[in-house]
């Protein structure tokens, strides 16, 4: 279960002075003797009253630090099943080495000269990804998956400028069962966005695909496996469709975990593949950013009498090794090129965490970095076949990869207990909720994915709970409604959270409310 939140003791900003100092700046003096309390602060940026802060001993802060991280959720506490999110466990030695001083000490005006030692990273890092994916050419200059995306589209429109037929090349296809960056990617880079279904076979449709594609369209985003799980089996048709009309394949790295080392975008036909590393490659996601999304391109031939190839347009620099002068260092794609997306190379931590995950795996590791993830999801499909008030929508009888959507739609129309509702009472015993109403093709959507990270027992332990769930759901429903009632932050009023007003409320009134002084 959850630790109880303990909102009746009072916040640390709320104690009384005691009178304590855990450190006076006054008396404080450095290695070389120089007084902090010299420091000379101009006279129009002093405060008029000194800050509100009380005089406690050491222990109580750290106390009331320990206490706020006990209650926060991560990876290190259990399973973080978000799907498509991919929140795998990330190794303390990616940890040690990405954050050790001598990287994250470094200036990114540097000469190239100091630096040959991550630049050697960078560079195999680059082969290492290219060819993982199956393409010639990777720049790890995006900062995060929806920038390798946006890159990655904006290359597409850098394609058809070159070619001279950008007036005419406007639309970006996308299914019904994408992220919602891919359209936004496409229309942030100036293309209108078709979508098309997908079939009850979890499959494009392919008539509807037929349909849409022709002389205007630019290029067609896919994930592959897709939200849902499934590997897009009708690909290769896909493919030699869209290069019909001289349009380019864009790859979405987002479920690339489920199928590393058997498949390949490359080898599909992909022409632009992004990669999400702190999904597949497990650099820290999230609030432990920052991110990284390279994006790789085969480097085919866009206009042969100007001798340009798809990896001059990329945006930011590469890493090359100059030959002559027995260095690396960095390349600008060049007059080509989308340009600079983001400010100097691009985010380093994030890549080099990466680089130690692929070099501690190896080859071979990777493959079983797939194998276990699609074990663990069809493990836990077994689990919950059966299980009253849910069902599995799309491709039915198919084997998923990396993730699964189900559906609790049959326990909502029965009991009125919804998606939210489950993933409320998985907080409310202790597990993190999956994402929900994820993809919208799937009403009342909990879209799971455990990863390779996760054991059997807390796999098991996930389906009990979500039977547990079912079992109050059709015997009493209005105690499901209740959850969570174990959590510090209770049910809250959607409508309110919404509004601009509340997004941000104070420490002070947020504290309040959980002792229900406020209504």
């Amino acid at each position: 279960m959850f630790r109880q939140a303990k909102w009746n003791e009072p916040i640390i900003l709320e104690n009384p002075d005691k009178g304590f100092t855990g450190l006076s700046l006054d008396s404080y003096s450095d290695s070389t003797s120089r007084a902090v309390g010299e420091i000379k602060i101009p006279k129009g940026v002093l405060r008029e009253t000194p800050p509100s802060i009380p005089g406690l001993p050491e222990v109580e802060v750290v106390r009331h630090y320990t206490r706020l991280s006990q209650m926060s959720y991560g990876v290190d506490n259990g399973p973080v099943p978000l799907g498509s999110c991919t929140m795998k466990y990330n190794p303390r030695i990616a940890w040690e080495i990405a954050f050790d001083e001598r990287i994250a000490n470094l200036h990114p005006l540097q000469d190239e000269r100091t630096v040959q030692g991550l630049l050697e990273i960078l560079f195999e890092l680059q082969k290492w990804l290219a060819n993982i994916t199956g393409m010639d050419v990777c720049t790890l200059h995006p900062a995060a998956g929806a920038h390798g995306e946006l890159a990655g589209v904006l290359t597409i429109r850098r394609y058809h400028e070159v070619k001279g037929r950008a007036d005419l090349k406007r639309e970006i296809i996308v299914p019904d069962s994408a992220h919602g960056t891919n359209p936004a990617s496409a229309s942030m880079a100036g293309f209108v966005t078709v979508t098309v279904p997908t079939g009850e076979d979890g499959n494009i449709d392919m008539e509807a695909l037929r349909a849409v594609v022709g002389k205007r369209t630019a290029g067609l985003m896919i994930t592959n496996p897709s939200t849902l799980g499934l590997f897009e089996e009708r690909i290769g048709d896909i493919v030699k469709l869209v290069h019909e009309y001289d349009a380019l394949l864009y790859y979405d790295g987002a479920n690339l975990n489920g199928i590393l080392g058997y498949a390949r975008p490359g080898d599909m036909g992909f022409d632009i593949a992004h990669l999400n590393l702190h999904k597949t490659f497990s650099s820290p996601h999230g609030g432990g950013g920052p991110g990284a999304g390279p994006v790789c391109v085969k480097d085919r031939v866009v206009d042969e009498t100007r001798n340009i190839r798809l990896s001059d347009l990329l945006p930011g620099y590469l890493v090359v090794y100059d030959e002559e002068k027995g260095i690396y260092r960095l390349k600008h794609p060049g007059p080509h090129s989308v340009g600079l997306i983001k400010s100097f190379f691009g985010n380093v931590v994030p890549l080099v965490w990466a680089y130690v995950y692929i070099a501690s795996l190896g080859p071979q590791g990777l493959r079983r970095v797939s194998e276990h993830a699609v074990l663990a999801t069809n493990y836990f499909i077994k689990l919950i076949e059966g299980v009253r008030g849910f069902e599995i929508p799309y491709g039915k009888g198919r084997f998923r990869k990396n993730e699964v959507v189900l559906s609790a739609r049959p326990l909502a129309e029965e009991t009125g207990v919804t998606a939210m509702d489950v993933a409320k009472g998985l907080l409310d015993a202790g597990f993190y909720a999956p994402t929900v109403y994820f993809p919208l093709i799937v009403k009342e959507a909990l879209q799971v994915e455990f990863t390779e990270s996760e054991t059997i027992e807390n796999i098991e332990r996930y389906a009990e709970r979500l039977k547990e769930i079912s079992r109050v759901a059709y015997e009493n429903p209005d105690e499901a409604k209740k959850w969570p009632i174990n959590t510090s932050v209770k049910i809250i009023d959607y409508v309110k959270g919404d509004h601009p007003r509340t997004l941000a409320p104070t420490w002070r009134v947020y504290v309040r409310k959980q002792r229900g002084e406020l209504s």
